[in-house]
């Protein structure tokens, strides 16, 4: 029956060779699970919190507008215009072909480590199964620092009719009372930052003791690329169903979280902090707001990384790249605002809960999503059933950006051996699951999470700056900025001047300009790596570095290897690269159109393509 519906989808294909999306509704969920990730849930809020509060909303939607969207319409044509996954595409360019290269590598590193935080997800939501969530008091893991509530350690007094500076237990023995404003509190963690590093991580003392795998993380993580292994293996025909959960139930439990959220004390002094009366108008003078708010925009709509070239190039080539451009990017902003408020409701209650000020439960990434917001959690009735919801919506929001991560794989490999590629599509993304999970052991030992830190720390920061400058100047400079819009306006139709101003605006002068002050800014600020209080050794910072070298250094080395390929003296092999391949066009023939009637058939000839690394580079 399978294969008879397979047939049947194989008919209403366009593209017979490479396949498309079943529907619009597959390739637009696609795009949305994988721009929406584990960032609009724990960085976006943190940094809205951090920035100003709801004035932080102008620089992010100006961001979004000057530098996101513009990238994300590109790259979405691109891939759309070609049928091509992202090193193939660079049949536009030939000089420029390892920015693709890189893109691919730094997704391969990022999917590495993106499945064992899943993998965390996954052993937090087994871990909820329980009638008392176990990080909701100090159980015998724990040592004498846990507490669920501050520690008074010492004070001043009045004995005898003058002031005395005591012990906290030498007043309690004495029946004395305290001096307001004169209380010391001892440090104190909380039983969820316990659990999280004793039992979760069993993290230790630092990169240089490795320590041993975790075994359940290791399970956890086995099982995480089963999931994904499973909804991948017919490609996007597998994939653009799963989807429809993956993408759609995390707003359900956002909704959820929300209103239970928004009915407990302390809700509205959490969303004040948020977004309300301690907004901070000021803050937009300071220029590490709009650094935030670029940088944020920029990673969450997953642009440079070569997963919306390997998604659109699987849409009918008519198809109206433009709107979804703009839907995927709205929604996904939309997702970010949304959830601030189910994340900031709770945490206010549960500083209400432990009185303390609403600035110290806040925190992001893995300290929010594993210590605050479970701790929160446990406060309220039925913990377990919020604990798990939680989890749940942790898990989808990771696996759909997994799905595109290695979509853009398995793509890559297809353009590089068609053929082989479409006998064996189940053994190849088993493969490459079962590669990447072996890779990513080192991550669930139990210096594990040190690991974690250092790759997202490199290679998701300037790699992905570095390739999405290059791919914006290739485009718009060399190629040319307005045949590109000629190539666009084959697949959407005609446009007037007036429609292209703003995108021509944005391609020629604004987008790159703020791309490459964002990149000079990151590398300027660079500080070494850390993980709270814990300093990498040396030679992990040369790690991460020789990491990001890995991923860029493809560059400069197929642009040597073009140029070297390439015939005439320097001058004239520099600008026969600088030209489109002789295949470069619309995939198929029927829609090349007179622009494109000189097109080689890529099966007839793979001109200007060079067969290094085993055809890894085609």
């Amino acid at each position: 029956l399978s294969n008879e519906k397979d047939a049947q989808a194989g008919n209403s294909d366009e593209n017979l060779e490479r396949g498309n999306w079943s529907n619009k509704a597959d390739y637009l969920l696609s795009m949305v699970g994988y721009a929406v990730g584990l960032g609009n849930v724990w960085r976006f809020p943190y940094l809205t919190y951090q920035n100003g509060g709801g004035a932080f909303l102008i620089p992010y939607a100006l961001m979004l507008a000057l530098a996101g969207l513009p990238l994300f319409f590109m790259e979405c044509s691109l891939g759309q215009f070609a049928s091509l996954g992202p090193i193939s595409v660079w049949r536009i360019l030939p000089l420029f072909q390892g920015v693709g290269i890189t893109m691919v590598i730094i997704s391969t590193f990022v999917a590495i480590y993106y499945n064992v935080i899943i993998a965390y997800a996954l052993y937090y939501l087994f871990a909820s199964f329980q009638k008392v969530l176990p990080w909701s008091d100090c159980f015998s893991w724990a040592d004498e620092f846990c507490s669920k509530t501050r520690l008074v350690s010492d004070c001043n007094t009045t004995l005898d009719g003058e002031i005395i500076h005591a012990n906290y237990s030498f007043i309690t023995n004495n029946n004395l009372t305290c001096m307001n404003g004169t209380i010391n509190y001892k440090p104190v963690q909380f039983p969820s930052e316990q659990y999280w590093n004793k039992v979760t991580l069993q993290r230790s003392s630092g990169l240089d003791e490795t320590g041993n795998i975790v075994w359940y993380l290791a399970l956890c993580l086995l099982l995480s690329w089963m999931i994904v292994g499973a909804a991948l293996f017919k490609g996007i025909k597998s994939s653009g169903k799963v989807v429809y959960f993956t993408a759609l139930f995390p707003y359900v439990i956002l909704l959820i979280l929300l209103v239970r959220g928004a009915t407990l004390e302390g809700a509205r002094d959490g969303i004040e902090y948020y977004i309300g009366t301690q907004s901070n108008i000021t803050k937009l003078m300071e220029a590490e707001v709009w650094k935030d708010a670029a940088t944020q925009i920029f990673y969450s709509l997953s642009v440079a990384w070569g997963g919306l070239v390997a998604l659109s190039s699987y849409n009918k080539f008519h198809n109206n790249c433009y709107s979804d451009a703009i839907i995927v990017c709205v929604t996904n902003c939309v997702t970010s605002i949304f959830a601030g408020f189910a994340i900031f409701s709770i945490l206010g209650h549960m500083a209400f809960v432990s009185e303390r000020p609403v600035s110290e439960v806040v925190d992001s990434g893995f300290d929010l999503a594993f210590v605050a917001y479970p701790e929160a959690l446990s406060k309220l009735p039925v913990s377990p059933l919020w604990s798990f919801l939680f989890f749940f919506m942790l898990l989808l929001l990771g696996l759909d950006s997994q799905f595109a991560s290695i979509e853009t794989l398995t793509t890559t490999i297809h353009d590089i051996y068609p053929e082989a590629m479409k006998k064996l599509r189940v053994p190849v993304t088993l493969g490459v699951c079962i590669l990447l999970f072996f890779l990513g052991l080192i991550c669930v030992t139990q210096a594990g999470i040190y690991w974690v830190n250092l790759i997202d720390h490199f290679c998701a920061g300037w790699g992905i700056l570095i390739a999405a400058v290059l791919e914006i100047i290739g485009i718009v400079y060399i190629y040319g900025g307005n045949r590109f819009i000629e190539d666009i306006e084959m697949m959407i139709g005609k446009k007037s001047r007036l429609f292209w101003l703003w995108w021509r605006a944005c391609w020629f002068f604004i987008t790159p300009v703020l791309l490459v002050a964002i990149l000079v800014w990151s590398l300027v600020t660079f500080s070494a790596p850390t993980y709270g209080s814990v300093s990498y050794p040396t030679w992990g910072t040369v790690v991460g570095w020789c990491m990001i070298i890995f991923c860029v250094i493809w560059i400069p080395i197929i642009a040597i290897v073009k140029i070297a390929k390439a015939e005439g003296n320097l001058c004239q092999r520099i600008v026969s690269c600088c030209r489109p391949a002789a295949n470069w066009g619309p995939y198929l023939e029927c829609h090349r159109g007179e622009r494109y009637s000189h097109v080689v058939d890529p099966k007839k000839e793979k001109e200007h393509e060079i067969p290094t690394v085993s055809g890894f580079v085609y």
